[in-house]
């Protein structure tokens, strides 16, 4: 009798068992996860209100909130922003206050100990108790809304449940913490720039210095004055800097490729049908899900405004949008709001020379608490002008004085901007608001236009901003902060046009005032004033055009050289068909475009290689950094007339560089596997949008995670894209004509996977297709009591 093997029956047994436990798992995940989703419908009994509010959401989860008191509507705001991002606050508000190691252990450290010679926490605490009554009760009703709507989560956030932690509530404190976070973001807080430059400037011959760190050139637009001119050669070789048998310093100018700026700017009523300006505003940020941004609108009590556009989870603002009568946009401005100041330290090291004589060092301990660990003690030496923060390259410490540290630094000043009706008016407010310091865009339904800084801008006395000198004899200070009077601005241009990109907007008085804090080169901010030049009247349409303009007129010069160079190579046949035929945009289909923004980079990191070797043998930590921001203007006068005096002594011609960049940039290509024909622009530049918690946990990815879509753009050009980095939100708005307005969002409004806004709107912020500024008709309606 024939007997069956039982292996069959087993194995698919074994199968069946590892489907049902599959199956089960994602049950049980799935039951998890919708335990702490947010609640859209229905009345809550709060408890802590004055009168009902009602919270209208669309189907794509923008909220509008109806309130008779801005106390009330400040409440409902915290309450949706715990329901749907509280894990997301929890980080900004530990990253300034420099504790996130208590939240994931160990590894934060590193960044904790940075962080917290600052005293983040102490000042906001301090930065709260001096603001005004009023908003002081809005931001204590916004904390206790949070509060309320993390209670009123079925379970805490799932990222918690991952942590083995639990949320700790929210306080007024910790809405401050989140404008420093942003400081942190945008600004350098230990004043990087300065300390790179001053290095290159008093080590380098002084002609190489202007060569490789020049301060602009012919692709600047600013507002105020004209482009520079071109750069003389220096008279230095360039194989001076390096000594016999010393190895080349290779790395990759990674962040001149990627310089994660912002784009705003506004057209007059002159030029648009209804007479009302139209401001466009795209801030570029680190994109992940969530995204930084919440859309809300609220009505503001006892008046006929209408709040729209981005808050900050972490606080009761709008930070960009519109209140109906005036819009307005930023973008960071890179001028230089801190000093370095190298201390004169006394033999023993215990005391500082000060203008009054010899000071001891205040020190104070600054507990760090740590996840699975013991709690270590930070020593914070501070003196009369801020905290220790670093060295120089010889070891002497540094004292920083920033903005950040003063109560002007950080407040919810912005709130006046709510019932403010022309551009005038808000551009009055520009010095009192308590933000990083921006280029505030402004526009009014009347058509006016204006540009200002918006923030405190320090009156430095004896000293310029961009060289780190002693405050020691009293001869260089701080003298307060510039009034109204003194604040840069332009208000309704001739042109009728204003633009903005983190590149240089100013020229002469207005320039020293604001300093350089490392400028983006002027190539993005240049093509945008040139879209607005080229047309007479603008829709909405238009601008969200010009946002989305990738274009690579940049690069144009350096794809007609890399062409010109290959046709004299006829081994690189398929390389020349692909560069000649590059499209002339950061298509994310385009092989040529990439070939040649990468051969640019490459052919920057041979030709400088000398000059960071240089740097090196001083500070082996040395890195070029933001400093390198306008490495164009000496990278394209060595491409182009190939001085003798500055080729890198490892090449023995021009040629032989430019070929060996282009066959780095190959090689890196083929990394992939992919035939040359197949190695596009989206390749390289495709989404990783991802949870904070993914890098630790990648499993996170699977459910959370936005499709790794090829995407268009890239640094020097209005439509700014990398896979990690871009625009956070595309705002394009014609006070009192909302209803024509465009808004476009990365990820999505909550951070939960099951929510029906995850993810809702991101398709229009991929393909650039026109979304609703304003909310739709309500989907969901919730009532607070």
């Amino acid at each position: 009798m024939l007997t069956l093997s039982p292996w069959p029956r087993r194995l698919l047994r074994s199968a069946v068992a590892a489907l049902v436990l599959l199956l089960l798992v994602v049950a049980a995940t799935w039951i998890w996860l919708r335990q702490s989703l947010p609640i859209l419908d229905g009345v809550l009994d709060t408890g802590a209100l004055s009168n009902p509010v009602t919270v209208e959401r669309d189907s794509q989860g923008i909220p509008f909130i109806q309130a008779e008191h801005r106390t009330d509507s400040a409440f409902a705001l915290g309450f949706l922003h715990a329901q749907e991002r509280f894990f997301q606050m929890d980080l900004l508000r530990r990253n300034s206050a420099g504790e996130l190691a208590e939240l994931v252990g160990e590894a934060a450290l590193p960044h904790d100990r940075e962080i917290r010679v600052h005293q983040f926490r102490e000042r906001a605490e301090r930065n709260v108790a001096a603001m005004p009554d009023d908003q002081q009760q809005i931001l204590m009703q916004y904390a206790a809304g949070v509060n309320f709507g993390l209670a009123e989560l079925g379970a805490a956030p799932w990222e918690y449940a991952l942590l083995q932690a639990q949320p700790r509530e929210w306080a007024p404190a910790d809405s401050l913490l989140t404008i420093f976070s942003m400081y942190m973001t945008l600004q350098s807080n230990t004043g990087n720039f300065e300390l790179r430059d001053n290095a290159l400037a008093q080590l380098l011959p002084e002609d190489l210095y202007h060569f490789f760190v020049p301060k602009g050139g012919i692709w600047d637009a600013p507002l105020i004055g004209d482009a520079r001119g071109p750069l003389p050669l220096p008279q230095t070789h360039i194989a001076s800097l390096v000594e016999d048998g010393e190895p080349m310093a290779y790395e990759p100018m990674e962040s001149e490729d990627m310089i994660f700026g912002s784009n705003n700017w506004v057209v007059g009523g002159a030029l648009t049908e209804h007479g009302a300006a139209i401001v466009a505003d795209d801030m570029h940020l680190a994109i992940t899900v969530p995204n930084i941004w919440y859309r809300a609108g609220w009505n503001v009590p006892g008046t006929d405004f209408e709040m729209r556009g981005a808050t900050l989870p972490g606080g009761p603002i709008i930070v960009a949008g519109s209140n109906g009568k005036v819009a307005w946009g930023f973008t960071n401005t890179t001028a230089d709001w801190g000093d370095l100041i190298p201390l004169e330290i006394s033999q023993n090291g215990e005391k500082y020379r000060t203008p009054e004589g010899w000071r001891a060092f205040d020190v104070v301990d600054e507990p760090l608490a740590v996840k699975g660990g013991v709690t270590e003690v930070l020593k914070v030496r501070k003196t009369i002008w801020g905290p220790v923060v670093g060295e120089d390259y010889t070891g002497n410490p540094l004292a920083y004085r920033w903005v950040a540290h003063d109560v002007q630094g950080a407040n919810m000043n912005l709130l006046l901007m709510e019932v403010v009706e022309t551009t005038r008016e808000a551009m009055d407010l520009a010095p009192e608001l308590g933000i990083p310091h921006q280029n505030f865009v402004l526009g009014d339904s009347l058509g006016n236009i204006g540009w200002t800084v918006a923030g405190p801008i320090p009156r430095r006395v004896g000293l310029e901003g961009n060289r780190s000198v002693s405050w020691a004899d009293g001869t260089a200070y701080w003298d307060g902060y510039l009034t109204l009077a003194e604040q840069p601005h332009i208000y309704n241009p001739p042109s009728h046009r204003i633009w903005t990109a983190n590149s240089r907007t100013m020229d002469g008085e207005y320039l020293r005032v604001m300093g350089d804090g490392g400028y983006a080169l002027g190539a993005r901010q240049q093509q945008i004033r040139d879209n607005l030049f080229a047309k007479e009247s603008f829709t909405e349409q238009d601008l969200l055009d010009i946002q989305l303009d990738d274009r690579a007129v940049f690069l144009e010069r350096w794809q007609q050289h890399l062409a010109a160079l290959l046709k004299d190579n006829g081994g690189y046949a398929d390389v020349l068909e692909q560069v000649e035929n590059w499209g002339a945009r950061a298509s994310a289909d385009s092989v040529g475009y990439r070939i040649v923004r990468n051969f640019r980079l490459r052919f920057i990191d041979l030709a400088t290689a000398p000059v960071l070797t240089y740097m090196k043998r001083y500070d082996e930590g040395f890195k070029f950094g933001r400093v390198n921001r306008q490495v164009e203007y000496p990278a394209w006068e060595m491409l182009s007339g190939e001085p003798a005096h500055l080729l890198n002594p490892e090449y023995e011609s021009w040629h032989d560089l430019k070929i060996a960049a282009l066959d780095l940039v190959l090689e890196e290509m083929a990394e992939g596997g992919l035939p040359l024909s197949e190695q596009t622009w989206g390749v390289q530049n495709s989404a990783k949008i991802q949870h904070p918690l993914a890098r630790a946990v990648s499993a996170i990815n699977w459910f959370t995670a936005m499709p790794a879509d090829p995407l268009p753009g890239d640094s020097h050009m209005p439509r700014f894209q990398s896979a990690t980095n871009g625009a956070s939100e595309r705002l394009v708005v014609a006070p009192g004509h909302e209803e024509l307005g465009i808004f476009h969002m990365a990820t999505g409004q909550s951070a939960h996977p099951l929510s029906p806004f995850f993810g809702n709107g991101h398709r229009d912020w991929v393909e650039g297709k026109a979304s609703s500024f304003t909310e739709k008709s309500a989907a969901y309606t919730l009532t607070l009591q």
